[in-house]
């Protein structure tokens, strides 16, 4: 089969035969029909990580059962793919979830992912996509939108709280959606990127320049004598992430999401210890956050049409570019690959 894969750190990634993969019994093969491209992606392309070369990326997947050998799954059922494959049995799998597991590989990472024709995991991995649901939404949404949904589920989100998201990106666009889904109130995005604010405008945040201007006093402004609730930090800018942080409400969250090694700058008293404020660490999401999210785009509470804001094929170089534009700052909010 065709893929695309990581051979070397800080190189481009490179087309390559390999051989289909072969699923065991309690495994299903998938034919990929979308993946997404993911910031996270470009950190591995880059070295960030650890990872035992060559390796195939790619967690955002969504497919079609092609075989199975227990019979677990219908061949032809469309599905979309949890990445994280856990053993389901150590005391972090049975207590604060699989993302913590002892033994737990990430798809794409630790194991090939979906930038190929085809994946196998575990059947526990593969989530039915609801009838109407469009593949490549379902693919982003098994990170971007997974990833925001468990971020406002740590930070406790309660009808008409005031929200900051911080980055508009995959994730920034679904936290829009699914916090006014929750019952949120006002909205803000940041970002520095001009199109990203325009469209965060365009569904009804108010947009907030980053990079321009007196970003702490817009940020103020926004607060109002309320303060923020929620933060949620998709850029892992720790300036920025300060400056929310200050605003927080009594008892307000600021979830990190980012990879970043710095922390935002913030006075303890002040900006936590004054308010009973809380700095929230979030990782990933859960398998059985999966299907509520599937229903809410169902039943259309959710459209990650906005999110997908390009397709490419599978291809060096479209991919390649993508990812180029990620490490740089791209306008794009989601590029899916369509094989």
């Amino acid at each position: 089969m065709r893929a695309l894969r990581l051979i070397e750190f800080g190189h481009p990634l490179a087309a390559a035969m390999v051989p289909n993969p072969d699923p065991k019994p309690g495994e299903v093969l998938v034919r990929v029909r979308a993946c997404g491209i993911c910031h996270s992606d470009a950190h591995y392309r880059s070295g960030v990580s650890a990872i035992v070369l060559p390796r195939t990326p790619g967690h955002e997947v969504a497919g079609v059962v092609e075989r199975c050998p227990g019979n677990e799954l219908a061949v032809g059922t469309n599905v979309a793919l949890h990445y994280l494959v856990a053993c389901g049995r150590c005391d972090r799998c049975l207590g604060p979830g699989e993302q913590f597991c002892r033994e737990v590989q990430m798809l794409g990472k630790d194991r090939d992912g979906g930038y190929a024709e085809y994946v196998v995991v575990p059947v526990a991995n593969a989530v039915p996509v609801p009838d109407g649901v469009p593949l490549e939404h379902a693919a982003v949404m098994m990170c971007s939108t997974a990833t925001a949904y468990h971020a406002l589920r740590l930070a406790a989100l309660s009808s008409g709280d005031v929200v900051a998201v911080i980055g508009f990106g995959g994730l920034g666009v679904s936290a829009l959606q699914l916090a006014r889904t929750l019952g949120a109130g006002r909205v803000a995005a940041l970002d520095v990127v001009p199109q990203k604010l325009d469209r965060a405008a365009a569904l009804g945040a108010v947009a907030i320049d980053a990079g321009a201007g007196d970003v702490a006093a817009e940020i103020r402004r926004f607060a109002g004598a309320h303060g923020i609730d929620v933060a949620l930090d998709f850029s892992g800018q720790p300036e920025t992430s300060g400056l929310v942080l200050a605003e927080l409400a009594p008892q307000g969250r600021l979830v990190l999401v980012a990879l970043s090694r710095t922390p935002p700058p913030f006075d303890p008293y002040r900006d936590l210890v004054g308010k009973e404020a809380r700095i929230v660490g979030c990782s990933d999401h859960l398998l059985g956050e999966l299907p509520e999210l599937l229903e809410l785009a169902r039943v259309g509470r959710i459209d990650l049409t906005a999110a997908v804001s390009a397709t490419v094929p599978l291809a060096t170089d479209p991919v390649n570019a993508t990812l180029d534009g990620l490490e740089r700052g791209s306008a794009n909010l989601r590029t899916v690959i369509l094989p």
